[in-house]
């Protein structure tokens, strides 16, 4: 489940899609081959695919053109991530724009690279590269607002 909700804001939507991933997967047992990957790999890419599949339903993600590529890219303070619970920083990352959060959620939690997300999501490298340059930002930002000041 907390896969679906890295992906998806709305805890009902994330139930649906796990939903529809187990019964994709129980249809599609007979494919699974153990020597090209792992039961928890195979079950996982099926899982983050049919999330994919529910944005692109919603019409959620929208192909956008690269803004100015490789910007400094903001960091954000360890510090500030390290007094946060798993769930608050679930929270600070669902605040994020659908194709931002689901871009940042493939390459930095998912370890996918540009090309085989813009593959995912048909959107240039490029973009994908914008998107989590973009997600860096917002982060950046949203955790400063949520640190207090001394």
């Amino acid at each position: 489940m907390a896969l679906c909700l890295r992906y998806l804001r709305d805890r009902q939507d994330a139930l649906e899609v796990l939903n529809d991933a187990l019964l994709k997967v129980y249809k599609q047992m007979g494919r699974f081959d153990p020597t090209k990957a792992a039961l928890y790999t195979w079950m996982r890419a099926i899982v983050i695919n049919t999330a994919l599949d529910a944005l692109r339903r919603q019409k959620a993600l929208r192909d956008r053109e690269m803004m100015p590529e490789e910007e400094e890219q903001p960091g954000v303070d360890n510090k500030a991530i390290a007094k946060l619970s798993g769930n608050e920083l679930l929270g600070v990352i669902r605040q994020l724009p659908a194709t931002t959060r689901t871009v940042f959620n493939l390459y930095v939690v998912d370890g996918y690279a540009h090309k085989e997300i813009g593959a995912l999501l048909s959107i240039s490298e490029g973009t994908s590269r914008w998107h989590l340059n973009d997600a860096r930002r917002q982060l950046k930002m949203i955790l400063n607002l949520m640190e207090p000041k001394t």
